[in-house]
C-alpha cells in the first residue's frame, strides 16, 4: 500500500505547526492518564528497559573522563588548562552521543517489550476519535517482527547521525549550544517515526510511506518528538511519559493522514 499524496498540512506557520507537535504529546498525556489502569501497565515495560538504560549511561558517565583522555592522546603535551579543556568538551561529547543513543535505543527497546500494550493502547485512543479509517488485520507476530525490524533500522540511522554529531561537539561554543538542539531535532524525528509505527502499520503503511508522511507536517512531527525527547531526558522522565508518547504519536499519524483528531 502507498502512501496517500498531498495531504493537507495545518495552514499555520512553521513556528505555530512546531508548538502544534509539542501540544499533541501534552493531550496524549490527558488521554493517557484518564485510564488508571492503563497507567500502571504502560509503567511496566518503560520501567524495566530504563532500568537498563539508566545502568548503562551512568557507566558511560563513570568512564567518561577515561575515554575523554583516551579520544585527545595529542593533548598529553599541552598547558594543564588547555588539555582540561579539551577533555571536558571530549567528555561532553561523549555524554551527548550516549544520551542520543539512550533515548533512542530505549524507546526501541520499549516499544518491542511492550509491543500488546501500547499496540492497545494506540487503537483505544484511535476509538475515541471514531476509528482507524482503512484499517487492516495485522497479526501478533507480524506486528512484533515490524516493531523489532524497525527498532534496528532506528538505532542503526541514530548511529549514522550521532557520529557526525559527536564529532561537532568538539568544536568549541558551537558544539555546546547549537549542536545539542540539533541532536534534539534529529533524535525527535527518530522518536517520532518510531512511535508513530503501530498506528501506520494498522493502516497497512509501512516505514517508507510512515517517513514520507510525515514530512508533508515537518514542523509538527519535530515539535511532538522533541517535546518526548526533552521529556525523556528528565530523570524517570523516560518511564512515565513512554505511554503519554504512545498516544501522542497516534494523534500525530491520524494529523499527518488528514485524520480527526477531536473527539466526535
Amino acid at each position: 500500500m502507498t502512501a496517500p499524496r498531498n495531504v493537507a498540512a495545518p495552514v499555520t506557520g512553521a513556528v505555530g505547526r512546531f508548538f502544534a507537535g509539542v501540544g499533541l504529546l501534552l493531550r496524549g498525556l490527558g488521554l493517557y492518564v484518564r485510564s488508571p489502569g492503563l497507567m500502571l501497565l504502560g509503567v511496566v515495560p518503560a520501567l524495566i528497559s530504563g532500568a537498563l538504560f539508566v545502568t548503562a549511561f551512568a557507566t558511560l558517565a563513570y568512564f567518561v573522563e577515561d575515554l575523554a583522555a583516551w579520544v585527545t592522546p595529542f593533548a598529553d603535551d599541552w598547558p594543564p588548562s588547555t588539555r582540561s579543556l579539551t577533555r571536558v568538551i571530549a567528555a561532553l561529547a561523549f555524554l551527548g552521543l550516549g544520551g542520543l543513543l539512550a533515548v533512542v535505543s530505549f524507546t526501541a527497546v520499549t516499544l518491542v517489550l511492550g509491543d500488546p500494550f501500547y499496540e492497545k493502547l494506540s487503537e483505544r485512543v484511535e476509538e475515541r476519535l471514531g476509528g482507524t479509517p482503512g484499517a487492516v488485520e495485522v497479526p501478533f507476530w507480524a506486528s512484533l517482527r515490524r516493531s523489532v525490524a524497525d527498532s534496528l533500522r532506528l538505532v542503526g540511522r541514530t548511529v549514522l547521525f550521532g557520529i557526525p554529531l559527536f564529532a561537532a561537539g568538539f568544536i568549541p561554543v558551537l558544539g555546546q549550544t547549537v549542536v545539542p538542539v540539533v541532536g534534539a531535532l534529529v533524535g525527535g524525528w527518530l522518536l517520532a517515526v518510531e512511535l508513530t509505527g503501530a498506528p501506520f502499520s494498522r493502516r497497512g503503511l509501512r516505514l517508507a510511506d510512515r517517513r514520507s508522511i510525515l514530512r508533508a507536517d515537518r514542523p509538527a512531527t519535530l515539535g511532538f518528538g522533541a517535546a518526548v525527547f526533552v521529556c525523556f531526558l528528565i530523570p524517570l522522565g523516560a518511564v512515565l511519559v513512554m505511554p503519554a508518547a504512545v498516544a501522542g504519536a497516534t494523534l500525530l499519524a491520524r494529523r499527518s493522514l488528514g485524520q480527526s483528531i477531536e473527539r466526535d
